[in-house]
C-alpha cells in the first residue's frame, strides 16, 4: 500500500518517516520529497507497506499525530496523473510575436 504523508515538519528526514511507520508493520520504503534546488524538504512524503491491512492500521494510528510540532496527515496515495500542457505558460509556441529570423 503506497502511503501519502504531508505536513511533516521540515526537519523529518527519510530514516524518522519509516520509524514512525515501522510501528505499524513492514515499510518497504519511506521517502520525504525534497527541493532539487536546495535540498530542503518540500514537508510531504510517501511511504510504502508491505500489506494493506499494516498500511491501514498505520493510516489510522498516525492521521492528526502530532510530530516536532505539526500534526501529520496520512491517506492512500493517489496515482500520478499526467499533466496537459494547455493553458498558460508556454502551452503553445515560444516564437510568437516579433520577427522570426531563420
Amino acid at each position: 500500500m503506497n502511503i501519502y504523508v504531508s505536513n511533516l515538519s521540515f526537519n523529518t528526514n527519510d530514516a524518522e518517516l519509516n520509524e514512525l511507520f515501522s510501528q505499524y508493520g513492514t515499510v518497504s520504503s519511506a521517502k520525504v520529497i525534497t527541493d532539487r534546488e536546495t535540498g530542503r524538504s518540500r514537508g510531504f512524503g510517501f511511504v510504502e507497506m508491505s500489506s494493506d491491512d499494516e498500511g491501514k492500521e498505520a493510516m489510522a494510528g498516525l492521521n492528526n499525530k502530532e510530530v516536532e510540532g505539526r500534526a501529520m496527515s496520512v491517506s492512500i496515495a493517489k496515482e500520478k496523473t499526467e499533466r496537459s500542457n494547455s493553458g498558460g505558460g508556454y502551452g503553445g509556441s515560444r516564437n510568437s510575436g516579433g520577427n522570426k529570423r531563420w
